[in-house]
């Protein structure tokens, strides 16, 4: 099933463009967001069924974020998939341990992606 609302939280605009352009073609609904805060807000107004954050973000950073969006009960069991350039194994352990539900490196590999969005919504 698509059509599910997914929340992405980048500032990069040409990786917002591939991960916006790749869940449309496919069925989902996107949101998006350039800040953490931004991301955020929009998670408490819109209660997407899935976040895609990046961690390296202006201002506020996604693991930051992903502890204000764990805090509010709005919005605390929204599952957030990590999606970002850090691709060093103890970047990765940091990233899952500070309590991520998933995990995409950067440049993103289309099928794989599509394939843990779609794990991620189908655990709900």
């Amino acid at each position: 099933m698509a059509n599910e609302l997914i929340l992405i939280v980048e500032d990069n605009e040409k990786n917002r463009k591939l991960v916006r352009d790749v869940l449309q073609f496919k069925g989902y609904r996107t949101e998006e967001a350039e800040t953490a805060e931004e991301g955020i807000r929009l998670a408490q107004e819109s209660r997407p069924a899935l976040i895609l954050m990046d961690i390296q973000l202006p201002g506020m950073n996604g693991i930051e974020a992903l502890g204000r969006l764990r805090a509010d009960p709005r919005t605390k069991k929204i599952p957030v998939i990590a999606v970002t350039a850090s691709a060093m194994t103890h970047d990765r352990q940091k990233i899952m341990a500070a309590g991520f539900d998933g995990y995409q490196s950067k440049p993103i590999n289309v099928k794989e992606f599509l394939v843990a969005v779609r794990e991620m919504l189908d655990r709900k």
